[in-house]
């Protein structure tokens, strides 16, 4: 759930005003579903995990609550984030896990190029120190 302008609210009505149909994005939400779908398909036979067609839209909608929850420490966040009015409904996405400190992998950057590379491989900054930046990422 997000904040809509004027004028972008004027845009999709718009929208829908020229399609025959009440839904702005209805056909075209399917059809990437069912690619989503045939793609998840795919993958899950070229790497023999059937566990791979558990996963959907919504998992990775507990995925990114949980990280959240996990990074910022505010349920808070994560229920406007989630767009829930009720704390109970953002309890049910974010799983309480306990991540342990050994579950990183750290990286040291002394140039601008290096850091550069980091944040694009997914690491995070931590500290500056003696003069070098040191970055951590999930394992």
């Amino acid at each position: 759930m997000f904040k809509a302008s004027h004028t972008l609210i004027a845009k999709l009505s718009g929208l829908q005003d020229k399609s025959k149909s009440k839904r702005i994005f209805g056909k075209w939400l399917k059809s990437q579903a069912w690619l989503f779908y045939k793609q998840r398909r795919k993958i899950a036979d070229k790497l023999q995990n059937a566990r791979i067609l558990g996963i959907s839209f919504h998992t990775f909608r507990h995925w990114k609550a949980t990280m959240q929850y996990h990074k910022t420490k505010d349920i808070l966040h994560v229920m406007r984030l989630l767009g829930h009015k009720n704390i109970n409904n953002t309890l049910i996405y974010t799983q309480l896990m306990s991540f342990s400190d050994d579950d990183y992998v750290s990286k040291v950057a002394q140039n601008v190029q290096e850091v550069c590379q980091l944040v694009i491989a997914g690491f995070e900054y931590l500290i500056d120190m003696n003069g070098v930046k040191i970055f951590r990422k999930r394992k």
